[in-house]
Parts: C-alpha cells; structure tokens; sequence
C-alpha cells in the first residue's frame, strides 16, 4: 500500500496533462517556442562551404538528368550545345550582377527587395510572386520526377503515394534549422557533383574507344550534317530545356539572407557558378551528343515519360559496359531530385516571407519561429505542392512538360528583371555620389553585363515565340504553353500598379535615383569599404603566419585563389 500512496508534491497525471505535455513537444518542434511572431528574424548560420556547394550543384536536377537529352534529340548536339553555352554566358551574366547587389545587401528576398528598392514596388511584387510562383510549381514537377525513379525499384507503389512518402521527410528538414538546409544541401550537391564529374570522365572514355570490348562513337554523331538539325526553328525550341537546366542558379543570392560573413562568401559562391556552368552543363551536354545519336528513342523517352532506364546518363554507363551501375546512377537521379525539392521549398518559403515583411503578402507568412524558420510560409509551400496529385489525372509526362514551359519561361523574366535592376542599382549609386570601393563585390564590364541580359532575354524570348508559331502541326497549346508566364508577369505588375495609384493613392511610379535607399541591410556603411578590406586583409596574413604550413594549409591556399 506503501508504494500506493501519492507524495505531497508529486500530483497524479490525468489524459489531459499527457495530451497537453505530447502536444506541446510538437508545438516546440514545429514553431520552436511560444514566442513566434513579426519580431523573430531568419538565423545567419549557413556558413561559406554550404553556399559555394549551393552554387555549384544545388539545383542540379530533373532539368540535367532527364530532360537535358530532349535539346539533344530536337535540333542535333550542335544546336544543344550552342544553346546550352548561349544560356550559360546569359545566366553567368545575370549572377554576376545580382552578386554584386546581394554581397552588399544579403537580404532573403533578394531581387525582389532590390525591385521594390531600386526601381518601382510594382516590380518588386510582381518579382516576389512570380518567383514564388514559379519555384512553388517546381515542387510537383520534382515529386513527379522522383516517384518515377522510385518506380523504377518499386512499380507497384502509385507516383502519388511516392510523392506523399517524399514530400514529409523533406518537409520535416525544413522545419528544423537553416543549417540543416545547408549541411544537407551540401552533401546533397556533392553527390551530385561526384557523379556528374564520373559520367563525363566515363562518356568521353568510352566515346573515345577506351573501354575494350565497347567501341565508341567517336565524332560520327557530330558528322553528316547531324549536329544542327531542324535549323532556327528547332535550336530556338531548346532554349526551353536549358532555362530548366539552369534554373536556380539565383538561389545563392535568396541564401545569401542566410549566411554568415556574405560579404565574403557571396563574392565566392558567385564566381564558383563559373565552374559549374562549364562543368556540369556545357561538358555534360558535350559528352551526351557524342555518345548518343540525336535519333536515339531513349533521348525524348527520358524526360517526356520520366524513364529513368532511357536516362542519358544510365544510357552512357550501360553502353560502356557497366550496365550494374544503372542503379547507382538511379539512387543518385534520386538524390539530385530530392535536393532540388528541398531547394524549392526553400526559395519559395523565404521569398513569401520577404514579401509578408515588405506588405507584399499577407502578414501572417511573415511569422518565424525562435529557431529562425518561417513556419506558415512553409506551410503555404507544402499546400501548393498537392498539385502532384494531378498526375495521378493527367499522366506524368503531361504534367511534366507543362510545368517544364511554364518555370522555364519564368526563370527568363526574372532574369531579364534583374538585367534592368543593376543597372538602375548603379545609376542610384553615381546619382547619390557613392564610391565604387563601398561595394563588397564589383561586377567587371559594366555596364555590359546587364544590358547584354536585357538584350539576350529579349532576343531569346522572340526566338521562343516564333518557334511555337512556326511549329508543324501548329497547336494553340504551345503557344499558350510559352506565353503564359508572361501573362502572370504582365497581371501582377498592372494589377499592383492600379492598387498602388487608386488604393494606396501613391501616384509616383518609379523611386527617384536620389531617393533610392542606399543604406538599409548594408553591410558596410558609406566611406567603410576600404577600411573593412584592409581589416579583412590584415586578419587573413595574420591567420597565415599563426598557422604551420602544412599540405592542408597549401591546399586551402591553393582553393582561395582557384575561386
């Protein structure tokens, strides 16, 4: 009866405590504490290494892996890689003038704060929603891709059951930390990364007659007139493909917001992108057009039935012989899939959050919990993301083609967008007096840069639309699939311009250059830039003198100065 009896101070737990007590861990894991609200801010815990693997291989995807072979099978390697390399020299311009702004002012909302900031709030709305748009869509397009991979070992679980048994875990990752964003990101692309580097290594092998028992094609697939075909039409439809492929190379400057020291690590990720755009597009889509024939069934298999046994990359091993490493190369198809997941959620979650926090959005995206993470904006992503059961409705290749033109499309406009900001960005900067040396990071060329991605968006999006014209049969629907981005773009920047002039009765458009905010999120204030840099100088001599010198300290050396 002794051990019956209940101590003063020790009272008996009912259902209620236990449901109470349960419910509250959740709550904490969830949000954190009960402190969430507008005050909380995004933690500055992703450190150098996380956002220069995020610029290398982040967003590598379905967009390389799947449907890289369809530029390929449509108008020839030649016109691919002209293409490729085409959207390479556009994409690297566009990063090089947004790390300028994004080293200077590392904000989450990154071009759509500097469209508000710099040039109209029309344009910053129209930016923040078409990009969150546009990143939102990309969830159901990546699920697609990888419940078909997992098919692959599995084909009796459906695409959408997949699709639920992916979206949680990822879902969960987000809630936790920004770390553990960029610690599994990190991991994420370097698998990518070491795969991407084994393929091309073994592609031009085995092209070039390496591999016994396995001759390769040599040059045949370039010979014959079979490197440009279709002409203009057919190489203008490719740019489709590549704009996926190189979509999220700005995500570096949404991390940004995020990051530890961005004045330095921004100028580094930004130069890394260099390296991958040359690496792991214009090689990759190399060592595919000589290995693979433009009229090789498996090319156009591959992306619009999401095969991922027609995969050009499985295609290659197979052909060289190693036909055992189909399911590596799928668990890494996989891997590449679930970082571009985990990639989306992120952007479209924190370019939500910096539209709550400039009025953009309803005021609720704009809470974050203690632990720095933006619960309802995740949330917000999560919902969007049932659009994957559609693809239970329409098929997967439908679905996924359409959402292919659609973020592709997308991605041009932004890019255009930005073109137009950095030069308006410099123009506040010389109208207000300011020395160039205040910048963290210079882009060279300017004015350049900019105005060639103003000029080259244009150019590449007339070369869309006459493609979608001049394509037989002519079908309405390719037409709409093109232009519809466009039309988001145009309603949402109309749409906000009539709220801001008959609502909110502001009738001057555009922010006067002298009036521009040049001063907010800075991270160096005006007249600090040379004494920071000799600060920084100074700390890195004197961190090289204390440390021996060992092969790690000439191997970090030796990386510094390669990036």
């Amino acid at each position: 009866m002794e051990n019956d009896a209940v101590l003063p101070d020790e009272a008996p737990l009912d259902e209620k405590d236990v449901s109470q007590r349960s419910t509250s861990v959740w709550k904490r894991f969830i949000i954190g504490s009960s402190d969430v609200s507008e005050e909380n801010e995004t933690k500055r815990a992703m450190q150098s290494r996380h956002l220069m693997m995020i610029a290398i291989g982040g967003t590598i995807g379905t967009g390389i892996f799947l449907s890289a072979g369809s530029a390929i099978a449509l108008a020839g390697p030649g016109s691919a890689l002209l293409s490729y390399f085409v959207v390479g020299v556009f994409v690297y311009s566009v990063v090089i003038s947004l790390g300028e702004m994004s080293a200077m002012y590392p904000v989450s909302g990154a071009f759509s704060v500097f469209g508000s900031r710099f040039v109209s709030r029309a344009l910053g709305f129209t930016l923040g929603w078409n990009y969150w748009f546009q990143w939102s869509l990309s969830i159901p397009s990546e699920l697609t891709a990888a419940a078909i991979i997992l098919q692959y070992w599995a084909p009796q679980v459906q695409a959408w059951q997949w699709a639920l048994i992916i979206i949680v875990p990822v879902f969960l990752l987000q809630l936790i930390h920004v770390r553990v964003y960029g610690e599994s990101e990190y991991w994420f692309a370097l698998i990518k990364v070491l795969m991407i580097i084994v393929f091309i290594f073994v592609g031009l092998i085995y092209d070039w007659g390496g591999i016994k028992g396995h001759p390769g094609p040599g040059l045949s697939n370039f010979h014959n007139g079979q490197a440009f075909i279709g002409g203009f039409q057919n190489f203008a439809q490719t740019f489709v493909y590549a704009f996926y492929s190189f979509g999220g190379v700005e995500l570096v400057a949404i991390a940004a917001g995020e990051s530890a020291q961005p004045h330095k690590s921004v100028p580094r990720a930004i130069k890394a992108t260099f390296f991958r755009i040359v690496l792991f597009y214009i090689l990759t889509i190399l060592t595919i057009g000589l290995c693979i024939n433009w009229q090789d069934p498996t090319l156009l298999s591959a992306a619009y039935n999401s095969d991922v046994t027609a995969s050009p990359l499985t295609v290659v091993f197979k052909r060289a012989g190693l036909g055992a490493a189909a399911h590596v190369v799928n668990a890494v198809l996989l891997t590449a899939v679930l970082s571009a997941t985990n990639s989306c959620f992120y952007a479209s979650s924190r370019m939500l959050l910096s539209l709550a926090k400039s009025g953009q959005a309803p005021r609720v995206f704009g809470l974050v919990n203690s632990r720095g993470v933006p619960v309802p904006a995740l949330v917000m992503a999560l919902a969007v993301s049932s659009v994957t059961f559609l693809t239970t409705i329409w098929g997967e290749g439908i679905v996924f083609t359409w959402l292919l033109n659609l973020t592709g499309i997308s991605a041009l406009l932004v890019w255009a967008s930005i073109g137009l900001i950095s030069l308006r960005f410099r123009m506040a900067y010389r109208a207000q007096g300011r020395s160039l040396l205040d910048l963290p990071y210079t882009q060279p060329f300017f004015p350049l840069l900019p105005a060639g991605v103003v000029v080259l968006a244009i150019l590449m999006f007339i070369a869309e639309g006459y493609s979608a014209v001049k394509e037989e049969p002519f079908q309405a629907k390719n037409v709409a699939a093109t232009y519809i981005g466009v039309t988001l773009y145009v309603v949402l920047y109309i749409g906000y311009t009539i709220y801001e002039r008959f609502v909110l009765g502001i009738r001057q458009h555009f922010v006067p250059l002298r009036k521009v905010d040049l001063e907010t999120d800075a991270v160096w204030k005006r007249g600090e830039g040379a004494m920071n840099r000799d600060r920084d100088d100074k700390h890195e001599e004197d961190t090289a003198v204390v440390v021996a010198r060992g092969w790690r300290t000439w191997l970090s050396y030796a990386v510094k100065h390669v990036y």
